[in-house]
């Protein structure tokens, strides 16, 4: 029987290919932005890129992506059974090996033998990337130590540019780069060339590794471990590129001690507003020329109690750009971010007279910052300097981007096409499940004698089978019983897989394999559910939006118009 040709190509999600190669969410992220033969999406809109399923599966077979096994996951189950969750204590010892440095807790065997292999086999400085991006992903899963994700590297690393001192001292390059709040060095290190770096950070575990990670690729590094509103280490420093992720929400910043701080230059900040004094003092380090790029939470843009700062910022002309950024993109919290731009003039230049204003909320995280992914005209909004100094002097982007009207119909029309997709879909995935007797016959298990076995390689909370007796989708499945889950959820709320605590029923593969499938078909619904709830909230947001500016209709008054355009014509004739 022929194929019918009319009938449309399947595609799929990004969430649907992870699924498909058997990997997480950001791995699908880093191939598109990895590999230019990446298939491009082939339906969707920006927040949802849908993909040719054919071509998905076209690459996943030359690439040989799902099925490899590496090295690098051996080494890093090693680490785990040494250092459990402490990741940090992990890549510090294997970047103290890698430099023939101490460790305070150095590797045991046979994961330093596995180090010097690998070293010798793919180079020290690759080897530690390829770990230290491991440990952002899964410490973005476990709610650990936050860290700049990959995506928000990407992203400040092309709103920096190729930056240049605006007076000519440095000759159109970046000579000094800093960052205040360094972390393990992400946004240090790969934000633009540089010919040194300084960083100062408050926890010595990270700071090493941002030390670590520089002398390996072979920068001119100086790391200073502190708190540097309290301390600052390089009170003299004034760099041509200031990068910071700073800390959110934290309530003693000690602002009773810096009262008559000289970094205050556009006011004291309330003690509310922590953020506005790493603005401050990222600004005071930046040279005459230079810029200072901030990722800070979105509401730092419109909070009552800032308002005078930011009026100061715009009235002198210190901020260029602010840029809104798709949710999702921080590893500490989940809220909205923006990207902030300041620049510190050049004596003799004319003061900046407009805030450039780029809308990137609902735009694809993935795209950003990669070629081809650079906002639109639709995006950007050039506004007056003192049309935003009234009385809120709020610097959110959407209030000044407008979204051009024809996009409406296009983007509402293709919203709703994949929502009743999905509709289709959730339904087909959602198990039917018959009564059972209410508890199953087997022996417990585990989980932490599993991984101490070599059985199960556990990675953040993501744990996975290394043996062919062991279903992986049975294994999480059953880790996500009530039980299990409040042994892993603290007092806070905050979900951690307790290895010490988790079981799970011994059963034999042919019936955890059963399970597994029932499991594997619920994690995928809930995937689903998660993109078609996303996509149900851009819809309404689009509908309202559309409808009250004129962009779409109601179904009966475009029925209604067009009758009435029938009727026009017919009496023209």
């Amino acid at each position: 029987m022929a194929a019918d040709e009319s009938a449309p190509a399947a595609v799929v999600t990004a969430a649907e290919i992870a699924r498909l190669a058997g990997v997480t969410r950001a791995a699908v992220s880093n191939w598109r932005r990895r590999h230019p033969d990446f298939p491009h999406p082939a339906a969707g809109t920006a927040t949802s890129p849908l993909f040719a399923l054919a071509e998905v599966q076209q690459w996943l077979d030359r690439q040989g992506k799902g099925r490899e096994t590496s090295d690098e996951v051996d080494l890093w189950h090693e680490l785990r059974a040494q250092y459990g969750d402490d990741l940090l204590t992990a890549l510090g010892a294997v970047g103290a090996q890698l430099l023939e440095t101490t460790a305070e807790q150095p590797l045991a065997e046979p994961a330093a033998a596995a180090v010097t292999a690998l070293s010798a086999e793919r180079g020290a400085q690759a080897l530690y990337a390829d770990l230290v991006e491991r440990c952002i992903t899964s410490t973005s899963r476990s709610g650990g130590e936050p860290m700049t994700t990959l995506a928000l590297e990407r992203i400040v690393a092309a709103f920096a540019g190729p930056v240049g001192r605006a007076d000519g001292v440095a000759n159109g390059t970046v000579s000094t780069v800093y960052d205040p709040a360094c972390g393990i060095g992400t946004l240090l290190l790969t934000a633009v060339p540089g010919t040194h770096r300084y960083g100062q950070e408050l926890n010595p575990a990270t700071a090493a590794i941002a030390e670590f990670r520089g002398r390996l690729d072979g920068r001119a590094i100086t790391v200073a471990c502190g708190d540097s509103l309290r301390k600052d280490s390089f009170p003299d420093l004034r760099a041509d590129l200031v990068v910071c992720e700073p800390p959110v929400g934290v309530a003693d910043w000690g602002r009773d001690e810096l009262l008559l701080d000289p970094r205050w230059e556009l006011g004291v900040p309330p003690r509310s507003e922590s953020e506005l004094a790493w603005v401050q003092h990222c600004y005071a380090h930046t040279a005459p020329g230079g810029r200072a790029l901030l990722v800070l939470p979105a509401s730092v843009a419109y909070r009552k109690a800032g308002r005078r700062i930011r009026a100061e910022l715009v009235r002198r002309g210190l901020l260029t750009s602010m840029v809104a950024l798709p949710p999702g993109l921080m590893s500490s919290h989940s809220l909205p971010v923006h990207l902030w731009i300041l620049q510190r003039p050049v004596r003799g230049t004319p003061d900046p007279t407009h805030v450039r204003m780029i809308d990137l909320s609902t735009a694809d995280p993935d795209g950003i910052g990669t070629q081809g992914g650079a906002p639109t005209s639709e995006q950007i909004a050039d506004i007056p300097s003192i049309d935003l100094l009234d009385d809120d002097v709020d610097l959110s982007p959407n209030r000044y981007v407008t979204p051009h009207d024809s996009d409406y119909p296009v983007e509402y029309a293709a919203l709703r096409d994949r929502i009743q997709s999905l509709a289709r879909d959730l339904l087909d995935l959602l198990p039917v499940l018959p009564a059972g007797p209410g508890h199953i016959e087997a022996a417990p298990m585990g989980l932490g004698d599993l991984v101490r076995g070599g059985l199960v390689d556990l990675d953040g909370t993501v744990p996975t089978s290394r043996t062919d007796q062991l279903d992986t989708d049975c294994l999480r499945g059953f880790l996500r019983s009530a039980a299990n889950t409040r042994r892993s959820t603290t007092a806070s709320g905050t979900f951690r897989l307790s290895a010490s605590g988790a079981q799970l029923p011994q059963m034999d593969i042919g019936l955890q394999r059963e399970y597994g499938e029932a499991f594997r078909r619920l994690a995928a619904f809930e995937e689903l559910l998660r993109e078609a709830a996303a996509l149900g909230v851009r819809a309404s947001a689009l509908a309202y939006d559309g409808l009250t500016k004129g962009a779409l209709l109601p179904p009966s008054v475009t029925s209604a118009l067009s009758e009435k355009s029938e009727s026009q014509k017919a009496q023209e004739q």
